[in-house]
């Protein structure tokens, strides 16, 4: 009787613990998921800001840009912009030595030169072996390309249709020449993609991904700069009025897993900026899909926030189909597409559903009072 008695409640007490050990096991296993999720501010030198000013705790990577392409070798354009690493580097160390300062070579203007150093063998060796020596001399965890765009016109770039396979080459050829470098050590190599269906259409993903430790996704500018109708920039989903179903969020993250990139790698964009069309044709829909005078420019959170209030006019809108905000001024007739934390935490949501690698913001200087970089760490690195 007692032996029985004993047997169960021993049998009890182990049942427990093992509950008691699983259930702690579980909250080591979320912790260390919510720890591998990346959020990757851009910081641009030219801004001015202070570097002092990045706070490195909440940020996992910091891509400095941008370094340029001259004679096919990878250089920076300004003194300061080696200062600003340096000073980047001794921040770090002191507040997170975790976080990993990658430099960002092209953008929007620096990309002329990507598919002439991308064409033959002998142009990426040259790049590449640039690109190594530039990596050493200040002393980076890695390169981050911004080629805008492979086989298609950004600003004034050359490009090509061969651009198609020679980006994945180069990309390859970065690879291994980063792992001979590193002998041990990893170095990262990444790359922001464009958030469109002809990114995909122009390169080919499926391989390109496999060089790459994930794959900025710039999921914002999907409306604006040549558009000459108001409409979301960065929205997760279509609005009611929206005729480009698959110009959003969601169409731009299929397009990329339908190319072959898993969802692991792939890290969402958000912009800290706002587009701003001036000039609206007609005070309908709250300015949402109406014609006007402007195509959609850039405007900083930082300017909204202080220029475009309440009390200046602007009333703001929530459009629960695109899952994104936007501000109004019937007086003026002037619509913007923007961010606030709300909408960053609905895109947080949506990133961790779909099983997304993290987040990528463009641009540190252009936030308020650290109101969305606040908004992005909390849900993601809890």
């Amino acid at each position: 009787m007692h032996q029985k008695l004993f047997t169960t409640k021993s049998l009890l007490s182990i049942c427990f613990l093992a509950i008691l050990l699983s259930s702690c096991g579980n909250k080591t296993s979320n912790t260390e998921e919510a720890k591998d999720y990346k959020i990757i501010g851009y910081v641009a030198g030219w801004t001015g800001m202070p570097m002092s000013q990045v706070d490195m705790k909440k940020l996992t990577h910091i891509n400095y840009a941008f370094a340029n392409i001259r004679d096919g070798k990878v250089v920076f354009e300004k003194e300061t912009d080696a200062k600003y690493i340096k000073e980047l580097q001794v921040s770090r160390d002191q507040q997170n030595p975790d976080l990993k300062i990658l430099v960002s070579i092209g953008g929007w203007v620096w990309s002329n030169h990507f598919s002439d150093v991308a064409l033959t063998a002998e142009s990426r060796k040259v790049f590449t072996d640039s690109a190594i020596e530039f990596l050493k001399e200040h002393q980076l965890d890695g390169l981050d390309l911004d080629w805008e765009y492979p086989g298609q016109l950004g600003e004034d770039n050359v490009f090509r249709k061969e651009d198609k396979q020679n980006f994945t080459l180069l990309l390859k050829d970065l690879r291994a020449a980063l792992d001979q470098y590193g002998k041990g050590k990893h170095y990262l190599l990444t790359i922001a993609t464009g958030g469109n269906k002809a990114y995909i259409d122009n390169t080919d993903m499926g391989e390109a991904h496999k060089p790459l430790d994930f794959v900025n996704v710039m999921t914002y500018d999907l409306r604006g700069g040549f558009d000459h109708e108001t409409g979301h920039h960065a929205n997760i989903t279509p609005s009611k009025l929206d005729k480009k179903l698959d110009l959003n969020i969601a169409g731009s993250i299929k397009h990329h897993l339908d190319a072959g990139v898993p969802a692991h790698k792939l890290v969402l964009g958000i912009p800290f900026y706002g587009r701003i069309w001036y000039g609206l044709e007609a005070n309908d829909r709250n300015g949402l899909h109406v014609k006007a005078k402007t195509v959609g420019t850039i405007i900083s959170y930082r300017n909204i926030q202080t220029n475009k209030t309440e009390a200046l006019g602007f009333q703001q809108f929530w459009d629960a189909d695109a899952q994104v905000p936007y501000l109004f001024s019937a007086d003026s007739l002037e619509f913007i597409s923007y961010e606030t934390p709300k909408s960053i935490k609905n895109k947080v949501e949506y990133l961790k559903q779909k099983g997304l690698g993290g987040a990528m913001f463009w641009e540190y200087s252009d936030d308020y009072n650290n109101e969305l970089i606040d908004a992005l760490s909390s849900s993601l690195l809890k």
